[in-house]
C-alpha cells in the first residue's frame, strides 16, 4: 500500500535527533510523499533542507501559520511571496484563522487569509487551512472569496456534519488525523456519513498522535492507523482507503505530478 502524508512538519526541531530514522520509518510505513505545510519565515530553510535530503518525499509548501500572524505580518508575506514567484511550491500552506491560543490578532488573521487565498488563485495552487475554533468563520471567508476554481484540505478537521457538507459542497476536502481514533473526538459522526472521495489522511507530526501513542512525538510512520479507523467508519478496507485518499491527495496536488 502506498499512502499519502497530506500534512506533517517532518522539518521540526522535534526531529533534528533522528530524522533519518523517521524519515526510514516512514518510508517502511510505505508513505509515499510527505507535504510538508510551512509555518513562518523562520521555518522556510529547515522545510527546505528537508525537500532537498529527501527529494521526492518531502515536498514543501508556502504560507504564513495563524498562530504567527503578528505585527510583522505583512513583512513576512512580503518574503513568502516572493518565495512563490521563484520557485514551485504545492500549495499555499499552513494558512487559515486561530481563536484558540489568541484573538489579539484576528483582525490581522483575516487579512493574512485573504490575502494568501488571492495568491493561490493567481498561481492556481490548492490551499491548506487551518481552522482551531474558528471553522464557520473560516468557511465564511473561503466562500466569501470562491472563484469557482479555488480548492484545497481544511486540515485537521474536527468539525460537525453540517460543516463537513458545507466544506464538500464547496470542493474542499476534509484532512483526517489522529483525531479520528481519539474516544471523544466527534469524527464518529462525521465520517460515516461522507464519502472517502472527500478525505484525505493526515498526521500533523510532531503533534496529534492517534491511539496508541497519543500524548508522544507523532509520525507519518503511524498513517496506516488513521487509515484503518477511517476504513472502520465506512466499512471499506484500509487498503480501499489508502488507495482512495491517495487519488484524493495526488489530484489535488497535481502542480508537483503523480
Amino acid at each position: 500500500m502506498n499512502y499519502i502524508e497530506t500534512h506533517a512538519h517532518i522539518y521540526s526541531t522535534k526531529f533534528d535527533s533522528d530524522r533519518d530514522q523517521i524519515i526510514q520509518d516512514i518510508r517502511d510505513a510505505g508513505i509515499e510523499r510527505v507535504y510538508m505545510p510551512n509555518v513562518d519565515v523562520e521555518t522556510i530553510a529547515a522545510m527546505l533542507a528537508c525537500e532537498e535530503k529527501y527529494p521526492g518525499l518531502c515536498i514543501p509548501m508556502m504560507g504564513l501559520h495563524p498562530c504567527d500572524v503578528k505585527e510583522d505580518f505583512r513583512e513576512q508575506l512580503a518574503i513568502m511571496e516572493d518565495w512563490l514567484n521563484k520557485r514551485q511550491f504545492a500549495a499555499v500552506g499552513e494558512i487559515g484563522l486561530d481563536l484558540y491560543w489568541d484573538k489579539t490578532f484576528f483582525e490581522q488573521q483575516k487579512e493574512a487569509l485573504k490575502t494568501q487565498i488571492n495568491w493561490a488563485k493567481e498561481r492556481y495552487l490548492p490551499i491548506v487551512l487551518h481552522c482551531r475554533d474558528s471553522m464557520d468563520e473560516t468557511i465564511a471567508i473561503v466562500k466569501e472569496e470562491h472563484d469557482g476554481k479555488l480548492k484545497g484540505i481544511f486540515h485537521c478537521f474536527t468539525g460537525n456534519l453540517e460543516q463537513a457538507k458545507q466544506i464538500i459542497d464547496m470542493g474542499f476536502l476534509l484532512g483526517i488525523g489522529g483525531v479520528a481514533t481519539f474516544k471523544n473526538g466527534g469524527l464518529d459522526q462525521v465520517i460515516p456519513k461522507v464519502s472517502i472521495e472527500n478525505l484525505v489522511l493526515e498526521t500533523d507530526a510532531p503533534y496529534l498522535a492517534p491511539v496508541p501513542y497519543r500524548g508522544k512525538r507523532n509520525s507519518p510512520a503511524y498513517l496506516p492507523i488513521i487509515a484503518e479507523k477511517i476504513g472502520d467508519y465506512l466499512q471499506i478496507s484500509k487498503e480501499e482507503v489508502a488507495l482512495k485518499t491517495r487519488e484524493n491527495a495526488l489530484n489535488l496536488f497535481r502542480e508537483i505530478g503523480s
